[in-house]
């Protein structure tokens, strides 16, 4: 049996002014508006609930509000003071649902499919989140219904509440045509028409106003009224298996902390498991009891499902943060999700051990990168290019590397062909060459002169032109072993015959 969705859409209808009165009681003696400059006219843009009862709304011009209501406080509107509150709420309101998402800019829409029994139904639900953010300052609209525009329709133009799977047609029957928030002319023309509530809208047939209004304006009508859906897009991306745990009361010592993590981390696991899958990221959520949520990531190597080696990396990262997570007035929920995974099917071990060896390279990785960043640790992968200084770049070690080359591993006998330690930039020499196009005879480095012996090469690299790199003269590398045994890595910048610029040698590598 198909579930059918659920959506609960929250109204803050004083959003911006309770923005101001939480955090100044100095501004509840008057009646409060906000304003700024529209087409060269001042015009109020947001009212509290004083306001409005003196008869204020927002568009109206600044003179009009002044004539109308002495005395009257005028302060400038914020929007973007808005916009940054807005995504902090938006952050706390994600220990309803994790499918959530703006709904304008004083608004947010949830879907609250499969979890409202958390909170004893729907109407607990809708009754904790009031009374929370009543407690925080600010007035609320609530409504729940089978689709998102219904829901919304109801909140704004209508009385809000529950709407039973099934009635949303009825309950939507009364509003005005507003409540379809079409184009002023489209509103007009509906008027015209002797259309004024979305119930006689309802009854004419649809492929006329498609027609006359284009099939966006139909297909609104019909979410509206119950009659199909779209979903949400959330404004986080969706976690691949989560874990969370509800206090009644919050919890503040470090004790309950880590056991909480402890137990979240065996839950996750299992999930995984059940999977064959495993985390490559994962994120802790802690929700305070005054509205304030802070997330920490955690990134892994490897597929990680084992719920000791990730508390172990949790408690790493905590410890490590240059913020520490302080728990002020308590957690009252505590989330563990795999905000990213990959298949990870039972391993089996092979008989010369080189699997566990791989193993605790990873489990190093991991754990050097939860104490010191995700950055600090390092590895090189290879790209495509013959040029030895752009044959490989470091990338961090936990990070994707799809998309990278493959390293040349040559014959099992065969010496190597480039030494593993290179300087950057290559150390100038000065060498003499028998002949001009031939390898030196000695060069001095650092002091010493040291004579060749023995010389293989020339490897000759010629620059890559299509790419703007500082480097564009040929080389002809050799690789030369000196009277003590030591090897080096050596080039001669340019050609004799090509290049009319002096012709430099270079220490670019040394042999182990």
């Amino acid at each position: 049996m198909r579930r059918t969705r659920r959506y609960l859409a929250l109204w803050l209808p004083y959003f911006s002014t309770d923005r101001l009165h939480r955090n100044s009681d100095t501004l509840a003696d008057l009646p409060l508006a906000l304003a700024t400059k529209e087409v060269n006219a001042m015009r109020i843009t947001a009212i509290d609930a004083a306001a409005r009862e003196k008869g204020l709304y927002p568009g109206m011009t600044l003179a009009d509000a002044r004539a109308r209501v002495r005395p009257l406080r005028i302060l400038e509107h914020d929007p973007d003071a808005d916009e940054v509150l807005l995504e902090k709420i938006a952050d706390w309101c994600d220990r309803y649902s994790p499918i959530l998402s703006l709904d304008g800019r004083d608004g947010l829409m949830f879907d609250i499919t499969g979890v409202a029994h958390l909170f004893g139904g729907e109407i607990g639900l809708a009754r904790d989140l009031k009374s929370r953010l009543s407690r925080m300052g600010f007035t609320t609209k609530i409504s729940i219904a089978g689709t998102a525009l219904c829901a919304h329709a109801l909140t704004r133009f209508g009385r809000g509440g529950i709407v039973s799977p099934g009635d949303e047609r009825q309950k939507v029957a009364g509003l005005r045509i507003e409540a379809l928030e079409a184009e002023d002319d489209v509103i007009r023309a509906l008027r015209r028409a002797g259309l004024e509530t979305l119930g006689m809208l309802a009854e004419r047939p649809r492929k006329p106003l498609a027609a006359r209004f284009g099939s966006a304006f139909t297909w609104r009508l019909a979410q509206i009224l119950g009659e199909g859906d779209q979903p949400l897009i959330p404004r986080r991306p969706l976690p691949v298996f989560c874990a969370e745990q509800r206090f009644a009361d919050p919890i503040g010592l470090f004790e309950d902390i880590e056991a909480s993590l402890s137990k979240l981390a065996k839950e996750l696991c299992v999930g995984l498991g059940r999977e064959d899958q495993g985390g490559r990221c994962f994120e802790a959520s802690f929700f305070r009891a005054d509205g304030t949520v802070r997330r920490i990531e955690l990134l892994s190597g490897q597929p990680l499902r084992d719920p000791d080696t990730l508390l172990r990396l949790l408690l790493m990262r905590l410890d490590a943060l240059a913020d520490p997570v302080d728990p002020g007035f308590g957690f009252d929920m505590i989330r563990l999700a795999a905000v990213a995974g990959d298949s990870a099917p039972p391993g089996q071990a092979s008989l010369d051990g080189s699997g566990a060896d791989d193993q605790a390279v990873e489990d190093l990785v991991n754990r050097l990168a939860a104490r010191f960043g995700v950055e600090a640790v390092q590895r090189f992968v290879p790209q495509d290019s013959h040029v030895p200084e752009y044959a490989a770049r470091a990338l961090p070690a936990i990070s994707d590397h799809a998309g990278a080359g493959t390293w040349y591993k040559g014959e099992a006998d065969d010496p190597p062909l480039r030494p593993l330690f290179l300087f950057s930039p290559p150390q100038r020499i000065e060498a003499l060459a028998e002949v001009p196009e031939g390898p030196p005879e000695y060069f001095f480095w650092r002091r010493a002169r040291h004579t060749v012996v023995r010389v293989e090469g020339p490897e000759r690299i010629a620059p890559e032109w299509w790419k703007s790199y500082e480097h564009k003269s040929t080389r002809d590398y050799f690789r030369i072993e000196d009277e003590t045994g030591l090897r080096f890595w050596v080039y001669r910048d340019g050609l004799y015959d090509r290049d009319p610029g002096p012709i430099h040698w270079y220490i670019h590598g040394i042999f182990a």
